[in-house]
């Protein structure tokens, strides 16, 4: 009698351990924040080619909200000042709004689409394909490449292409 009991708490906690380890399945609507540290590297024009690092820098610190619909798709919103530092002197250069739609393509891999609408006046819009590069319980470290593509306030169309890297929590 004592070895069924014995037998049967062993296979009762085996089953118990079995199911705690177990992770739940996320419920959605999910909602996830996420800050950064953004880089335009270089920018193309008709007026010429412009790197980032050589006459000035300009660094964006990008905060956002996601909200995940579903496990393949969301909608995000993102603010960012970018900070330009010239000549000794360092000021908020502009302010950027850009909401936008996610897609989960896998494998860690994000794809969103955004519109782009700046104080300094211009707007567009940015795909960026965005990568989770370590997973933790609560948080991840992410890389991205933003390319935004802009428009008006007087300046020919643009494409830069950028690098951020951030902690998604």
């Amino acid at each position: 009698m004592f070895r069924r009991m014995a037998l049967l708490g062993l296979v009762l906690a085996a089953f118990l351990k079995t199911a705690s380890a177990q992770e739940t399945p996320p419920v959605y609507p999910r909602v996830a924040g996420y800050v950064g540290i953004l880089h335009p590297i270089v920018t193309f024009s008709s007026e010429g080619t412009v790197t980032n690092f050589k006459n000035y820098y300009i660094v964006g610190l990008p905060t956002g909200i996601n909200i995940w619909k579903s496990p393949k798709i969301g909608f995000s919103v993102e603010v960012v000042p970018l900070v330009q530092a010239e000549n000794g002197a360092s000021k908020v250069s502009n302010l950027l709004f850009h909401p936008g739609v996610l897609v989960n393509l896998g494998h860690g891999f994000t794809f969103a689409g955004r519109a782009a609408f700046e104080t300094a006046g211009r707007y567009g819009f940015t795909p960026v394909l965005n990568k989770i590069v370590k997973k933790n319980r609560n948080s991840g470290y992410f890389v991205a490449v933003p390319i935004p593509v802009r428009f008006g306030n007087d300046h020919p169309a643009s494409v830069t292409l950028g690098f951020q890297f951030g902690l998604a929590f």
